[in-house]
């Protein structure tokens, strides 16, 4: 079963014309979440520009990291488009590779209905075969997997789609995938700014773009839900609510790159259509940041 912490990394890319990936950087970034504790990490997702890698690139990447981890972190792929042969090349090369689990995001730009999902991902079930975690992001992909759907795909296929990605901010719905999956299914948290309430109704972590830059706290965050502390996980849980917005002041991964970027871990390149914010936005990542660090370490 998913549980706990999965920063939703990001890609980091050198200067130049062709703005290669930064392999000596994306080395310190995955030691970073090896000291900090992370219990995974989630690659080629939406943080990771993934929209704008090669598929050569892609392998090469997961490639890198499931060697330089070697086990330390479970490892979820992410292998969706919104072309069916191409999701299912990606999650078997990633499965190839050696990746515990594959997370397919619903198609986005074609707007399917829910019948075109259902169908969508009982495909992906007959011709793949790691265990699959839904991605349901509607601010991203103009589509909204219904709760039925989920719990009609979770119970159909209880050994391969195991977990969903929620990302929809919908905390009923959230409920009601809960109550009506199988034990073995996992909710996740896909929305910085709900981890905590999810957790109170039965998610088991988070996909997180935030525990980019603070792993350790939002693992202790998690760890504490988990364990039944509501005292020490409502207390950072509120600290980091300005965190959390911040990270999404300008489209994602702009901000979260900002900020790996100030701290020392990333050069600070963004393959376009994606660039660096303005100053002002700037400044403000940079100062609640530090409000944040200060604020736990003065608890």
């Amino acid at each position: 079963m998913i549980k706990g912490s999965y920063p939703a990394l990001v890609t980091p890319f050198k200067k130049g014309k062709n703005q290669k990936v930064d392999y000596p950087s994306l080395e310190k970034l995955l030691q970073f979440h090896i000291d900090n504790g992370s219990d995974g990490l989630v690659l080629l997702g939406t943080s990771a520009e993934s929209a704008t890698l090669s598929f050569a690139e892609k392998k090469e990447i997961l490639t890198f990291c499931i060697d330089q981890v070697k086990s330390k972190l479970t490892i979820i792929a992410g292998t969706g488009a919104n072309n069916l042969p191409q999701t299912i090349e990606t999650t078997l090369l990633a499965e190839s590779l050696g990746v515990q689990y594959a997370m397919i995001v619903t198609p986005f730009y074609n707007k399917p209905n829910q019948e075109g999902l259902f169908l969508y991902y009982k495909e992906l079930v007959q011709h793949t075969n790691l265990p699959i975690i839904i991605y349901n992001v509607p601010g991203r992909t103009g589509v909204n997997i219904d709760a039925d759907v989920v719990i009609k795909l979770a119970n159909l296929f209880p050994d391969r789609i195991v977990a969903i990605k929620e990302a929809s901010a919908d905390l009923i719905k959230a409920s009601k995938i809960i109550r009506d999956t199988p034990d073995t299914f996992t909710l996740i948290s896909g929305e910085d700014a709900l981890n905590y309430p999810l957790l109170c109704v039965g998610a088991k972590g988070a996909i997180s773009v935030t525990a980019n830059v603070v792993p350790k706290e939002m693992k202790m965050m998690i760890d504490y839900a988990l364990e039944g502390n509501h005292k020490k996980a409502l207390f950072l849980h509120q600290a980091l609510i300005e965190l959390n917005d911040v990270m999404f002041i300008d489209t994602n991964p702009i901000p979260v790159k900002q900020l790996l970027h100030d701290i020392g871990l990333i050069g600070l390149e963004y393959r376009l259509p994606l660039c660096k914010t303005i100053k002002d936005k700037k400044n403000k990542i940079t100062y609640i940041y530090k409000k944040f660090k200060d604020t736990v370490k003065q608890s």
